[in-house]
């Protein structure tokens, strides 16, 4: 019996563009940073951070974050990533908060 893809070998190197990750590896990776996948679109996340709240979603080309209420006028903040980015920029950037 041979484990997934994303057990069973480890994620590419925080250097590697973003669309050099399999998917399963993008999903284990906001897994691991604290994401909750929506169980009804797969490519729908959400994440709470220490003073923020915020979803993502994968597009076909970027991944996308909106940070809920977090401009100074009560807004929501939205931000897109390219997948040629690597995943280390992308997670310093989302992660970091608004």
């Amino acid at each position: 019996m041979s484990l997934p893809v994303s057990v069973s070998l480890p994620l590419p190197p925080a250097a590697t563009p973003l669309y050099n990750h399999p998917l399963p590896k993008i999903e284990a990776w906001l897994a691991q940073k604290g994401c909750s996948q929506d169980q009804e679109q797969a490519n729908y996340w959400s994440l709470t951070g220490a003073q923020w709240q915020a979803e993502l979603w994968l597009d076909v080309d970027q991944l996308t974050v909106r940070y809920l209420k977090a401009g100074s006028d009560g807004r929501d903040i939205q931000r897109s990533f390219k997948y040629s980015l690597s995943r280390q920029d992308i997670e310093d950037a989302i992660f970091a908060g608004p």
